[in-house]
C-alpha cells in the first residue's frame, strides 16, 4: 500500500527531477522495463500505439523535450504540482505544465520503481486553465 509520506517524497523528487531537466535522475525512479503511455507519444515518437516500454525507448522520448532544439524553443518546460493522489500500488500526480494542467498516474513495483506510467492531458480542443 502506498503511504501518503512516500508519495509526497516520490512528487517531490519527481517534480525537482523534470524541472532541473535532469534525465538521468528522472529515469531513476523507473524500474528498467517500465511502460509510458502518452496520447502524446504517437506524435512525438511515431508510435501509434501511444505505448513505449523500457528506459532506453523512453528515455530517448523524453530526451527530445529536455535537450536542444527541444528545450530551446520550450525553455520554461517546468512541472508545477497541485495535488497528490494515492491509490494501493499507485500514485497519481496532478501538475501543470506549459502544456497546462495534466495528470500522471504512475503503478509502482514492489521495489518501490515505476512499473507503469499513463499521462493524461486535456484534450487539444479543450482551453487550458
Amino acid at each position: 500500500m502506498i503511504d501518503a509520506t512516500f508519495a509526497q517524497r516520490f512528487a517531490a523528487d519527481w517534480i525537482a527531477a523534470w524541472n532541473r531537466h535532469d534525465l538521468d535522475a528522472i529515469l531513476a525512479h523507473y524500474a528498467d522495463d517500465f511502460e509510458m503511455v502518452s496520447p502524446l507519444i504517437p506524435q512525438l515518437a511515431g508510435e501509434p500505439s501511444g505505448r513505449l516500454r523500457g528506459k532506453t525507448r523512453v528515455g530517448a522520448y523524453w530526451a527530445r523535450a529536455l535537450t536542444p532544439p527541444a528545450l530551446t524553443l520550450s525553455p520554461r518546460l517546468r512541472f508545477e504540482l497541485i495535488g497528490i493522489l494515492t491509490g494501493v500500488d499507485s500514485v497519481a500526480l496532478h501538475y501543470r505544465s506549459q502544456r497546462g494542467p495534466a495528470v500522471e498516474v504512475l503503478q509502482f513495483g514492489p521495489d518501490g520503481k515505476v512499473v507503469r506510467a499513463a499521462a493524461h492531458y486535456l484534450p487539444q480542443t479543450q482551453e487550458k486553465s
